[in-house]
């Protein structure tokens, strides 16, 4: 026989104790204490953004990685990174006086610090580095140095090679720039979304709130976790490469998720108050109860992201030590400084109540009236379940369909918009040039050979069906490369396939092959075969932590495959608006027709945790009111009651934030903030409003059930939020306005 877990009673009247001592015993000194850290931590963290990389996509064990780097060292030539685009200014780039000038350019270029394997059409003659109209041709170079020296040199060179010299023009382009003209405008994006999403999350915490007071503590909360994060970060980056892109996630969640955890601790705070408890022993019952809350929340959203260190590509991994470092401080800061607040605020954590100007002469209903309509929606969805479970299901799968279609690339110079120079100078050369630029593969060859053996490994490398020509090889001791020009486009099907073909020749030398599609190939390795590890620990530990909060086997495995069939809507837009270029021109960004490899996993992680966020506040709720009544549906309505503004209000605060993100130039973090803005709307109004109490009512009380080893296991060390209550006295408080209402 099954045995479903029966509620447990309900502990007498709590007294502050414990952890409650610990956060408010000296509330003003914590404050003081948290202000000075705050204060060390704006210039441990200041100019965090000037360290950290643009690049990070590769796989740094990779076959490809190896042949880049050997390049770099002894082939020079042929790897630059800096091009300059001389325009003859509608003349010829071969009249004398263009031809003039151009050659002392070039030979000024050489003779510049940390520059190496300068050379030019005027100099090879060769026609890749001359436009097809002859009004245009290239300066190739390379800049030494790891990815910061290599921005230090061209801030100090660029601006004496850009814009008129005599007869020509010249604009400054190549992977050097791509990447310095990235973080600039990363950063400017960064500053502004904060401008934009300050003010606007502050007015929507005053209608949720109605006071003002309240409503400052959770941007407050928010503006701790970034500024500590970015001095974390700044720590890390003495260590190891962290993408500059990490920013843009470190103030998304740092506002979202400290405003999600300070909305739920606040709102319970002021439940206990409106039954007539004094703040001490309010705030002892919130830590008690949405305390717990907020740290098993914070856990598996730190989960889900530490899930990213399993990939070797540091873009993910700076995403991972970004995340966990606000996931845990907006969480420290919203269950130490934020109880210390509280106390000290009592019952002016509601003044200067702005609605009161929109509700004189209503009179105020008693705490917990609110939220009626999400009890309706409860109680229709559960009436109608299978109903609502199937179309609901459906509906998000439909939205998904367009993933499956999904092609994977590589990030370039077309995540920058159209203005920027570096973008220009690529976009010119895409088009006007012959060939494919940056799409060759190169050949490494190592171990030495004889001539004979490079030319009759190079026929054997030309006969291959997806191969336009080959040059080389070029010498240099033991060591040579080849050219590869796939007949198609960079990094499309035959040019991935063509890696493999070369790499499977047999040859007298050790070779390794690199170059865009190769990049491509290894990245896309390393992420699926690491992919399963990382899905393992976000399930194992997510099934693991709301086991601990509901003592149900069924819940944990339902808030996995519905937190995971939430995130359909946000991978299907993905592929629709940026790889197929749907709303390409309202939006603002050059459509590549692929999505950059490491993209999905990223969002994946992030929105799962986001999902999971949410999903703990309600799954509390309702194991909390099961514990009280013992009554399963209920339990279920009053936590859709009770929960259903908060999460709401906290979801659309969140997509603000996400979407202000995603006003960004780049593409890729425009793409991360609306695809993850879009799956937490689509999680919190669709997902917990209607599939999760749908599926809950299908289940009905079985969903509680778990064997009783479990069972003892759950009883001995899992929490819950409704472990203890305060009993209230018999003179109620004024509603505080409760957030359900908003």
């Amino acid at each position: 026989m099954t045995e479903v877990n029966k509620p447990s009673e309900a502990g007498s009247g709590a007294r502050p104790g414990g952890w409650t001592r610990f956060v408010t015993a000296r509330p003003r000194l914590s404050l003081l204490l948290a202000l000075v850290i705050t204060a060390l931590a704006v210039l441990a963290g200041s100019g965090v953004a000037d360290r950290l990389g643009s690049g990070g996509w590769e796989d740094p064990a990779a076959e490809s990685t190896y042949a880049t780097k050997a390049l770099e060292r002894e082939f020079p030539d042929s790897q630059p990174n800096l091009l300059l685009l001389v325009d003859a200014r509608g003349g010829s780039v071969d009249t004398p006086a263009v031809a003039a000038e151009a050659r002392a350019l070039a030979a000024r270029l050489s003779g510049e610090a940390g520059v190496t394997g300068v050379g030019s059409y005027w100099q090879t003659g060769s026609p890749a580095l001359r436009a097809e109209d002859g009004h245009e041709a290239l300066i190739a170079a390379r800049i030494t140095g790891d990815e910061k020296a290599a921005a230090d040199t061209l801030d100090r060179i660029a601006p004496h090679y850009r814009g008129t010299h005599g007869p020509v023009t010249v604009k400054v382009g190549g992977m050097v720039a791509v990447r310095s003209d990235m973080q600039t405008i990363i950063k400017e994006d960064l500053a502004r979304a904060e401008l934009i999403a300050l003010p606007i999350t502050l007015v929507l915490l005053v209608m949720v709130f109605g006071s003002a007071i309240a409503a400052l503590l959770p941007l407050g909360i928010g503006i701790v976790a970034i500024l500590g994060t970015n001095a974390v970060l700044r720590g890390i980056t003495s260590f190891t490469d962290v993408s500059v892109f990490a920013m843009n996630l470190t103030t998304a969640l740092g506002l979202g998720l400290a405003i999600d955890y300070a909305l739920f601790v606040v709102r319970r705070f002021r439940e206990e108050l409106a039954t007539g408890a004094d703040p001490l022993t309010a705030v002892g019952t919130t830590l008690r109860t949405a305390g717990r809350t907020v740290l098993f929340s914070a856990l598996t959203v730190a989960a889900s992201l530490a899930a990213m260190l399993v990939f070797p590509q540091y873009f993910l991994r700076s995403f991972a030590y970004a995340g966990i470092a606000v996931v845990l401080l907006a969480a420290a800061a919203a269950l130490i400084l934020l109880p210390a607040a509280l106390v000290l605020l009592g019952d002016r954590v509601n003044a200067l109540d702005l609605r009161r100007l929109f509700r004189r002469g209503r009179e105020a209903r008693p705490s917990g009236a609110g939220g009626t309509a999400w009890a309706r929606t409860a109680t229709l969805v559960m009436r109608r379940a299978p109903l609502f479970a199937v179309a609901t299901t459906a509906f998000l799968i439909v939205l998904g369909l367009p993933f499956l279609g999904v092609k994977f690339g590589t990030a370039d110079d077309r995540q920058l918009p159209s203005g920027a120079e570096s973008h220009v100078v690529q976009q010119h050369i895409r088009d006007g040039f012959p060939g494919n630029p940056g799409g060759d593969l190169e050949v490494l060859a190592e171990g030495g050979a004889t001539p004979a053996q490079y030319t009759a490994y190079r026929q054997r490398v030309a006969a291959l069906p997806e191969v336009a020509a080959v040059a080389g090889p070029v010498v240099k001791g033991d060591a040579a490369y080849f050219t590869v020009q796939p007949k198609g486009e960079s990094v499309d099907e035959g040019a991935q396939r063509l890696v493999g073909e070369v790499r499977a020749l047999k040859a007298p030398f050790d070779t390794k092959v690199t170059g865009t599609a190769a990049v491509l190939v290894d990245s896309k390795h390393a992420i699926a075969a690491r992919l399963p590890w990382a899905a393992a620990v976000i399930a194992i530990v997510t099934l693991l932590l709301v086991f601990l909060l509901t003592g149900s086997v069924l819940i944990p495995v339902q808030a996995v495959l519905l937190n995971a069939l939430s995130l359909t809507a946000m991978f299907g837009a993905v592929v629709w608006v940026f790889q197929d270029g749907h709303l390409s021109h309202v939006l603002g960004f050059t459509s590549t027709g692929s999505i950059e490899t490491t993209l999905p996993v990223l969002m994946f992680c992030v929105a799962f945790g986001l999902s999971m966020d949410y999903g703990v506040f309600l799954l509390s709720r309702i194991k909390e009111e099961y514990d009280r009544t013992g009554d399963h549906e209920r339990a279920v309505r009053l936590g859709l009651q009770r929960t259903g503004g908060l999460i709401t209000a906290a979801a659309v605060i969140l997509a603000v934030v996400m979407v202000a993100i995603g006003t960004s130039r780049v593409t890729n973090t425009k793409m991360l903030g609306l695809g993850i803005a879009l799956a937490v709307l689509m999680d919190a109004m669709v997902v917990r409003s209607l599939l999760v109490p749908a599926i809950m009512r299908l289940t009905g009380k079985a969903t509680w059930w778990a064997p009783a080893p479990l069972r003892r296991f759950h009883d001995r060390f899992g929490l819950s939020e409704g472990e203890q209550q305060t009993p209230a006295p018999a003179a109620p408080r004024p509603d505080p306005a409760p957030i359900g209402r908003a």
